[in-house]
């Protein structure tokens, strides 16, 4: 039999943070210890009373099929929290539950997406929302928002950026790589360029919402007029320490929640019946945990950063929200070690994983290779070790 995968899949490229987090792994399996600055997932556990209500879950024999958009008390609470935290009116209705909040933004990608259609995604960018915009068929737009404008992208830029196919535009924010948050008037900026164009939706991912360092989250959505626009995505992951629950949501017009419950229930159905009842808890439940968390964030920030900015040849910005720093690392692209030229971010990122034995990622994967993503989930003693590591192994290039 020939070996022949789909061309859909043949244009997808591998993600490079679960790349890295391997090589990582197989490095520590061969007793090398590495710290691993490379994911994107909280090291704090699930709260103990999200946890408990997952037990209730199981003992009140929550083990059958949900209905495909999730069960109708965690929309409910999604609908609550979204009024309360966010002053949104969203209907139950309204909101669609998937497997993580990928799974949301592939889904609404799917649902809205022709052969030919384009996206527009500022970069730095998530490692898959290009992806997810090939394996639709279409075509990803990118706009480069480099360090000197907080990686942000300009009214000026979405308005250059936008043709006539353009179906969609991709805002994460706080943003997963850089840290950046857009304000309340940077979003009501570029909704006035939105408006002008009617038939573009905005696929808004808020999953660091609560990871956020200036004050109140501001979304798109609560701009006049852009409600009507918007999918928000959200879920549990990250402000609850809950990745491996897998649930994430949609609140949006309830045609593209129509779209994307039709897609879901023929290739993945409901989401976990237990995860659903516990994030259902984690969003009605005591949300002292989330600050918690995020206090701790913000301290490991402050220390990052501070080290980073030490390093030779980085030059580093301050992140307002998630748990990620993107340092321009460029200035050290030619230098060797040992036979080795660093000439690109993956160069780097591979040469501090083997000499320094700190996982990082590369920044071309985010569609900025002047950058290196370093993710500070972590203690802030694996910090500071990690930043020993990194200095020694750049102090060593020639």
């Amino acid at each position: 039999m020939k070996e022949i995968l789909s061309n859909r899949l043949n244009r997808l490229e591998p993600s490079a943070t679960l790349a890295m987090s391997q090589k990582s792994s197989e490095l520590k399996a061969q007793g090398i210890d590495v710290i691993n600055l490379s994911i994107g997932e909280p090291d704090f556990d699930t709260p103990e009373s999200v946890k408990q209500a997952a037990r209730q879950a199981i003992d009140d024999n929550y083990s059958h099929y949900s209905p495909v958009p999730g069960y109708p008390v965690l929309k409910q609470a999604i609908a609550d929290k979204l009024k309360k935290e966010n002053g949104l009116e969203y209907s139950p209705a309204e909101i669609l539950c998937s497997n993580g909040a990928k799974q949301s933004v592939c889904n609404v990608i799917l649902a809205l997406v022709n052969a030919g259609d384009e996206v527009i995604i500022p970069a730095p960018y998530w490692v898959s929302y290009p992806q997810m915009v090939k394996l639709a068929g279409g075509s990803p737009v990118f706009v480069k928002a480099g360090i000197e404008q907080d990686f942000k992208m300009t009214p000026a830029q979405l308005e250059t950026a936008i043709t006539p196919r353009t179906r969609a535009l991709i805002l994460c924010s706080p943003s997963n790589p850089t840290g950046a948050v857009y304000s309340s008037a940077e979003l009501a900026a570029l909704a006035e360029v939105l408006k002008r164009h009617e038939d573009i939706v905005v696929i808004s991912d808020e999953i660091y919402e609560h990871i956020n360092y200036v004050g109140s989250h501001a979304s798109i959505a609560q701009i006049p007029g852009m409600k009507e626009r918007t999918v928000i995505i959200n879920g549990v992951s990250k402000a609850y320490a809950m990745t491996g629950w897998r649930i994430g949501f949609i609140a949006a017009p309830l045609w593209i929640v129509k779209g994307c419950n039709k897609l879901q229930g023929q290739y993945t159905s409901g989401p976990c019946s237990v995860s659903q009842i516990a994030a259902a808890h984690a969003f009605s439940g005591d949300q002292q945990p989330v600050e918690d968390m995020r206090q701790a964030f913000e301290r490991r920030k402050k220390l990052i950063v501070g080290l980073a900015r030490e390093v030779e040849g980085w030059e580093v910005n301050e992140p307002d929200g998630a748990f990620y720093i993107f340092p321009k690392v460029s200035a050290l692209y030619g230098r060797q070690h040992d036979g080795r030229t660093i000439e690109n971010s993956n160069d780097l990122a591979l040469y501090l994983l083997e000499v320094g034995h700190v996982a990082t990622v590369g920044g071309g994967a985010f569609g900025d290779d002047e950058c290196l993503r370093l993710s500070y989930a972590t203690s802030e003693e694996n910090i500071q070790e990690a930043f020993r590591r990194i200095k020694q192994a750049i102090a060593a290039l020639q």
